[in-house]
């Protein structure tokens, strides 16, 4: 069976006073129907960027998608004008963005906000998009939704702000919903509610979720399958839990070395990676990795190492990827 989204190597680009930043280079994955798929890395790897592009939310300048496509039920997104776009955006595909407050007007009503996709993608009458904004915010398990519809942003916590944006994605009972840090400045308690709405609504609706995030801890729980983002490339994927089981890229090793995990001796310390992101404007020649990676031998810094399967559903970009899963010491 097709994938519902295909991403074939993407390419953004910005262009900077200091040059030209090639933010997404050469992205490809795919999400399946009712599937949770996550992208995973560090700020500044291209996550948000890549989840944009699908919507064309690039700024244009001083962004530009530099090439690929991106397939959504075999209609390349990037094909389409802005008239055929809007026709996507919201009704089929939905999106969750990182900070509700920022994300929601401050000046309209809730009720204003909902009923607008409600009335437009749907065509339904006022009182009958009314009727649905109130049943979408029980949905998601806020409390006297007839009120909190002529309410404002401001007069919400960050939690039922975050729960509205779901309520907003799922409205026109899209195909797929992307989440850009969908749980980014709410305490744990929060995010574990959040998150859990979400899984449970997808799975009940069918709903394929594309998850962007640095918490490894959601990627556990919640996510089929496993892209890590470095420096705008892909450097592993594969299912989640064969990705924890099995990490295949000294990256991957580096970000679940360096988080809390209840498998480990108490008192041990985290490990974090050393050294920094690169600077996008001066990747090097080869792995962008490299510099901060203890495998790296002569061949990474010449030429980065493509995305190579390894069987199980699981592929690294890594040129010492058999040492790595040997466990043989740098």
């Amino acid at each position: 069976m097709a994938a519902l989204l295909e991403i074939r190597d993407l390419g953004v680009e910005f262009r900077t006073p200091a040059g030209v930043v090639k933010a997404v280079n050469g992205v490809s994955f795919d999400v399946g129907r009712g599937e949770v798929v996550a992208l995973v890395g560090e700020s500044g790897s291209g996550k948000s960027v890549t989840a944009l592009s699908v919507l064309q939310l690039i700024a244009q300048p001083p962004g530009r998608i530099a090439g690929g496509r991106v397939l959504f039920e075999g209609c390349d997104l990037l094909a389409l004008d802005e008239a055929a776009i809007r026709h996507v955006r919201g009704r089929r595909i939905a999106m969750v963005f990182q900070e509700p407050m920022t994300s929601l007007n401050p000046v309209l009503s809730i009720g204003r906000q909902m009923t607008e996709a409600l009335r437009l993608h749907l065509g339904l009458s006022a009182a009958a998009a009314r009727q649905r904004a109130v049943a979408l915010l029980d949905q998601v398990g806020i409390a006297e939704p007839q009120r909190r519809l002529r309410q404002y942003p401001h007069q919400l916590s960050g939690g039922m702000r975050q729960r509205v944006m779901i309520a907003m994605a799922l409205s026109c009972e899209p195909e797929l919903i992307i989440a850009d840090e969908p749980t980014t400045a709410l305490d744990v308690t929060i995010q574990a509610q959040i998150l859990e709405i979400m899984q449970d609504l997808c799975r009940r609706l069918g709903v394929a979720l594309l998850i962007i995030t640095h918490n490894l801890g959601i990627v556990a729980r919640y996510a089929d399958r496993v892209n890590v983002m470095y420096a705008g490339r892909i450097v592993e994927s594969g299912p989640a839990a064969a990705l924890y089981r099995r990490p295949a890229h000294p990256y991957t090793v580096g970000l679940l070395n360096s988080v809390p995990r209840l498998d480990r001796p108490r008192g041990r310390p985290l490990e974090p990676i050393p050294g920094s992101p690169p600077d996008l404007h001066l990747l090097p020649a080869g792995c962008a990795f490299a510099p901060r990676c203890s495998l790296a031998e002569a061949p990474c810094r010449i030429a980065p190492p493509p995305l190579r399967a390894l069987g199980d559903g699981q592929a690294s970009a890594c040129f010492e990827v058999e040492r790595l899963l040997a466990g043989v010491p740098a």
